[in-house]
């Protein structure tokens, strides 16, 4: 084979290899999911976050698709108040002993130079699943300082009726049942 030819072979094999999708690992201690719940019928807004989540993201940086799978360990709820943390572990709430996690599974729609514009997917939470679209409000990849791997970073928000997923405690004194959620997330690709 000609030097030249050879040369071509390589560069569209180089040019075809980044366009391919590529595997990134959540980054557990740079990835918190949270969310704001309403507190006595529109009193006031309580915020929390879950401190722990693992999960994966494959993503083709070409045309914006892929997909995210995200698990959220639900022990680790922090309201920044222990009663209340210790409450939604319980039996009245999440029920840890029964379901202890929450799961976010979704496909990349609506991409635009690369990147897309929001997460189209499912929540499971309490042994209920049910459709949940994430907009996706910032999404970058840069190189690593580190680990010389690329890292994307995104956040993504969207919003749930609670209810659905048989968590209504409040709801007979007023309580609003809609959820903000927010996933905020780092991702590094895989080695």
């Amino acid at each position: 084979m000609k030097p030249a030819a050879l040369l071509c072979l390589l560069l569209l094999a180089a040019g075809l290899a980044q366009a391919a999708p590529t595997t990134y690992d959540i980054d557990p201690t740079h990835t918190y999911p949270s969310f704001e719940a309403d507190h006595m019928g529109g009193l006031s807004v309580w915020r929390g976050k879950l401190n722990h989540s693992t999960g994966r993201i494959v993503y083709d940086k070409a045309d914006g698709t892929g997909k995210v799978d995200v698990e959220m360990d639900l022990a680790s709820i922090d309201f920044g108040l222990d009663a209340l943390n210790a409450w939604a572990r319980g039996e009245q709430f999440f029920d840890v002993a029964k379901h202890p996690s929450a799961r976010y599974t979704g496909r990349f729609e609506g991409g635009s130079g690369g990147v897309p514009a929001r997460v189209v997917g499912e929540l499971t939470l309490n042994g209920q699943t049910r459709p949940v679209t994430l907009a996706i409000r910032q999404l970058k990849c840069i190189p690593h300082p580190v680990f010389k791997r690329e890292l994307c970073g995104a956040d993504a928000s969207g919003s749930f009726n609670r209810d659905e997923f048989g968590l209504a405690a409040g709801k007979d004194w007023g309580f609003k049942m809609d959820v903000q959620l927010r996933i905020q997330v780092e991702a590094i690709a895989k080695e």
